[in-house]
């Protein structure tokens, strides 16, 4: 039979129309003799209902069970009175069998197909084509699919070539592992699976396409969690004769864009602005959450000469006080406490100082250790009232700031502070250009080598913690959904740049040369941003992992249960590409 529209398409114009229908049997009801069966395809379920004069089709229908794949057809009419279901979209009308055809039959489920069954992540994984037929879960799909196309549609109206850039390329250092394709034709040597199309979108401003983009698929070799996946896919763009404001601007439009087609919500431009600096120090963190007021607090100069020992002896050796005010925090026992002190431990904080506030100041262990005036100062800065509880972190900055960033999320969201309708765009900007890498003991870029410093810093490695970079990145409800730069468009700044980061003219010639001398050959000020698709999408479906959004993930041990990668392969095909397997020998 074929198909007239999708389950979810029958509504009630088409009462009175004779529709054939396919999908899957979602659920059946025998009442009384009369048997209902809610279809279901991948626009939505419509009823339909076998009646027993019908004998031939009703026997059939009576050994229907879930998943059976069928096709049917039959009049369109209004649901009796008393049994519309306000719930659906299809619930005012069903459909009266005439015809059926049981296409394919199915064996007893693994787990019931329904968004709210409560099955392991494995165990979904492994059977993915069913977990797949979830209406949310193809909802999110489509949503997704829609959300590429109104990207494509913008970026194409505003004046960008959509371009594919290589799978097969160069191992470039970017920050994580490369996962490496050996050569057939040259063994010995390897193909790199893009990190991201950085030095070819570069390489395109060069030969002239001003305006490039591509929903790009990208490969990291990196350990996974809930926003990352060894494969990924990014909207990446890159334009020239542009400045930060330029890119920003046109990532702007295309969200607000977006935001309207999948949510119907408005945003608001332009977004907010935040330096790097100020979202360390106030809310501990690049991605600052700004859906709520808890704020971190520097103390250092308040706290100078504090008799309190553990701080003092931070602030001498070139280390940071901050504190932080949980709003009826007091109530808070001692093992919630301790608790706490554990949390901001994995952050590498050795301790966490805490003060009750109380109508006549502040009750704690620490208390009689600072002056009044510094008790006064804390609470007047921190905004304490009586019944909050203030907490501290005194250590290397980036260890108090991780830890006090940390800590406020999870206090934000365990006292019901954030607002989830909420949805705050910021960009974060004036990042450092370099990083100092302790193990490395050398500069690293933050962002990547090819970033530019702002107008008239001195690239010198005295200069190199100073030196701010035109990199941006937009931030949501917390979240990166993505970031970029200007880019170094001069030969002379990039050999600075990579002699700061201890990269030799070699090294540089051997990873980077074709970039390198592309550069030389009259190359126009650029600059780019690439979006995380899957994360932007996670976020627009309310999913807390991006595994929701993408069709066939990896699980956190980067194994695939239904497809069984990665697996082994013939030793013909090791010989073939020149490659041997060495098994360490287990020590007994």
């Amino acid at each position: 039979m074929k198909r007239s529209c999708y389950c979810g398409d029958v509504k009630e114009d088409s009462i009175g129309k004779e529709l054939i229908v396919s999908g899957w049997v979602h659920s059946r009801r025998d009442h009384g003799g009369v048997i209902f069966i809610d279809l279901r395809d991948r626009e939505g379920i419509v009823q339909v209902v076998f009646q027993p004069e019908n004998k031939e089709i009703f026997s059939v229908a009576e050994r229907l069970r879930s998943e059976y794949a069928i096709s049917v057809k039959g009049l369109i009419r209004h649901r009796p009175e008393g049994t519309v279901n306000p719930n659906m979209p299809t619930g005012k009308v069903e459909l009266v069998v005439s015809e059926l055809e049981v296409v394919n039959s199915a064996p007893g489920l693994p787990f019931e197909i329904s968004d709210y069954v409560d099955t392991s992540e494995e165990l979904r994984l492994k059977y993915r084509y069913l977990d797949m037929r979830r209406p949310s879960f193809q909802k999110n799909f489509i949503m997704r699919h829609k959300v590429s196309q109104e990207i494509r549609n913008f970026l194409n109206e505003d004046g960008f070539l959509e371009i594919e850039t290589p799978f097969l390329g160069k191992s470039t250092p970017e920050g994580a592992r490369d996962f490496l394709v050996p050569s057939r034709i040259h063994h010995g040597s390897f193909y790199a699976l893009p990190q991201s199309p950085q030095i070819f979108k570069q390489i395109l401003m060069v030969a002239g396409f001003d305006k490039y983009y591509q929903i790009a698929r990208c490969f990291r070799d990196e350990d996974l969690r809930a926003d990352r996946q060894l494969e990924f896919t990014q909207v990446d763009l890159e334009m020239s004769f542009v400045e930060e404001n330029d890119v920003m601007g046109v990532i702007e439009r295309m969200l607000t864009r977006i935001f309207k087609t999948a949510l119907n919500i408005d945003v608001k431009t332009p977004f907010e602005r935040m330096s790097y600096c100020e979202a360390m120090i106030k809310y501990g963190s690049d991605k600052p959450d700004t859906r709520f007021d808890m704020f971190i607090q520097d103390f250092c100069e308040e706290l100078k000469n504090s008799g309190f020992g553990v701080f003092s002896n931070v602030l001498a050796k070139g280390g940071v006080v901050r504190g932080m005010c949980i709003p009826k925090g007091s109530q808070l026992s001692r093992s919630e406490i301790d608790g706490l002190t554990k949390f901001v431990g994995e952050y590498g904080a050795k301790g966490l100082a805490w003060m009750k506030i109380t109508e006549t100041g502040a009750e704690s262990n620490i208390v009689k250790y600072f002056k009044d005036e510094e008790i006064k100062a804390i609470i007047s800065k921190l905004g304490a009232k009586a019944g909050d509880l203030v907490v501290f972190l005194a250590d290397e900055e980036k260890i108090v700031a991780q830890g006090l960033g940390a800590l406020r999320l999870k206090m934000g969201k365990e006292l019901g502070l954030i607002d989830k309708n909420k949805f705050n765009f910021l960009w974060v900007i004036d990042f450092p250009m370099f990083e100092w890498d302790r193990e490395e003991k050398r500069w690293s870029a933050l962002h990547h080598p090819f970033t530019s410093p702002k107008d008239g810093e001195e690239l010198t490695a005295a200069n190199a913690a100073k030196i701010k970079a035109k990199a941006y990145d937009v931030v949501l409800n917390g979240v990166e959904l993505g970031g970029g730069s200007i880019r170094i468009h001069k030969n002379e700044t990039q050999k600075k740049v990579f002699e700061l980061l201890g990269i030799s003219e070699e090294a540089a010639k051997e990873k980077f040369g074709f970039l390198l001398d592309a550069l030389m050959y009259g190359a126009p000020p650029h600059g780019g941003v690439a979006l995380g698709f899957d994360r932007l999408c996670a976020l627009l479906a309310g999913e807390e992992s991006i595994r929701e959004v993408i069709a066939f993930p990896k699980t956190q041990k980067a194994l695939d249960p239904m497809s069984s990668a990665p697996s082994e392969v013939s030793e013909k095909q090791l010989k073939e590409l020149g490659v041997r397997i060495v098994v360490k020998q287990a020590k007994n």
